[in-house]
C-alpha cells in the first residue's frame, strides 16, 4: 500500500512543478468537494446534493486554488523568501488584515447567492448577521495555521497544506453560510 501511495506522491509533485497553477486549483476542488460532501451528511442530508457538490467544487478550482497560488506568491516576492519568526508574523498579519475577511465574505456570498440561489436582499441579511462571528472565529483558528504554512511548508506545498485545512474549515463554513437545514430521502 505505502508503494501505491508513494507513487501518487511522486506524480503530484511532478503535476506539482510542471502545472503548479492547474494542480492546486485541481486539489482545492476536490478538497472542497470532500469537505462539502462531508457537511452536507452533518447537516442531515440523507442524498448526496450533486449540484451542490460540483458548484463548491467549482468554488475551490476557480477561486481557493488561484487565489492560494498568487497570494502565496506575492508573499514570498514581498518578504523575499524569509522565513525568521518576524517576518513570519509579518506575512500572517497581512494575510489575516486582507485575504482572510475578504475570503470569508466571498465565501458567503457565493454559498448564498449560487449554492442556495437567494436572493441578494436574504443573502445580505445572513453575511450581516453572521460574517462578524464567523471572521472572529477565523481570526482565533487561521493564525496558526497561517504560522505553521509560512514557517515550515516549501512554498510549492503551501496551498496543498492551506486547501487541505481549508477543506475543515470549509466544512464550518459551510453549515455556517447555509440558510436552512433541508433533509432529504
Amino acid at each position: 500500500m505505502s508503494e501505491i501511495v508513494n507513487e501518487a506522491w511522486r506524480k503530484y509533485r511532478i503535476q506539482l512543478q510542471s502545472y503548479p497553477l492547474r494542480t492546486k486549483a485541481i486539489t482545492a476542488g476536490v478538497l472542497i468537494g470532500l469537505s462539502d460532501g462531508i457537511a452536507q451528511k452533518i447537516s442531515g442530508i440523507k442524498k448526496l446534493q450533486l449540484r451542490r457538490l460540483f458548484l463548491m467544487m467549482l468554488y475551490g478550482f476557480a477561486y481557493t486554488g488561484p487565489f492560494g497560488h498568487f497570494l502565496h506568491k506575492l508573499m514570498d516576492i514581498i518578504f523575499k523568501g524569509k522565513k525568521d519568526n518576524k517576518t513570519v508574523a509579518k506575512k500572517v498579519l497581512l494575510e489575516q488584515l486582507t485575504s482572510s475577511p475578504w475570503n470569508n465574505l466571498f465565501f458567503m456570498l457565493y454559498y448564498g447567492l449560487v449554492v442556495e440561489g437567494r436572493p441578494w436582499s436574504l443573502v445580505k441579511t445572513k453575511v450581516r448577521k453572521d460574517y462578524p462571528s464567523v471572521q472572529l472565529t477565523a481570526w482565533k483558528f487561521w493564525p496558526i495555521v497561517g504560522w505553521v504554512n509560512y514557517q515550515y511548508m516549501p512554498l510549492q506545498f503551501r496551498v496543498l497544506f492551506h486547501s487541505f485545512i481549508g477543506s475543515c474549515w470549509a466544512i464550518f463554513l459551510n453549515l455556517k453560510a447555509r440558510s436552512v437545514v433541508i433533509k432529504q430521502a
